[in-house]
């Protein structure tokens, strides 16, 4: 029986495989809120911003995986035109990005949609930046720090998700 904590990625010249640690006894996170007696039930809806494709897709299939959905944009301006279609439950923004970093797409979002920035989780490899450290000590977003485990991805996701119910 194939592990549903193993997800293949495909490589160029090679199979690569990235295995999320085991949830054992401990409930699935689930996107699924309100009082499932009167089947009043809420989706809850990412929009996941990161350049690196390889990563947005295994990401996306992990939080699907959890019953999320999951839209994914490479960029900030893909971002922007998704943002401008839905209000996003929770916005996972990768910081550098090409066309538009997460410090900009935030900035245009804050100014189209300000009611999105406290929905805002920033993920960045460049925590030395002192541009990026200054952006995200000024913005309302939380901030996960690349390698990112996909246990606290998840906490961090329900963390945006009850500080804006």
């Amino acid at each position: 029986m194939p592990n549903p904590h193993v997800i293949p990625l495909p490589g160029a010249a090679q199979e690569r495989t990235v295995r999320f640690p085991s949830q054992r006894g401990a409930p699935a996170a689930s996107p699924l809120r309100g009082d499932e007696r009167t089947q009043n039930l809420e989706i809850t809806n990412i929009l996941l911003l990161d350049d690196d494709v390889d990563l947005a897709d295994t990401l996306k299939l992990l939080l699907e995986s959890r019953n999320f959905v999951v839209t994914t944009a490479h960029n900030g301006v893909e971002g922007l035109r998704e943002v401008m279609t839905m209000d996003f439950d929770v916005i996972i923004c990768d910081m550098a990005m090409p066309t538009m970093p997460g410090d900009m797409f935030y900035l245009a979002v804050q100014k189209v949609k300000s009611h999105l920035c406290p929905r805002f989780l920033f993920v960045t490899g460049n925590g030395d930046d002192p541009r990026t450290n200054d952006f995200l000590q000024r913005s309302d977003g939380l901030v996960l720090f690349k390698p990112v485990p996909s246990d606290e991805l998840l906490q961090m996701i329900s963390l945006v998700i009850q500080r804006n119910r």
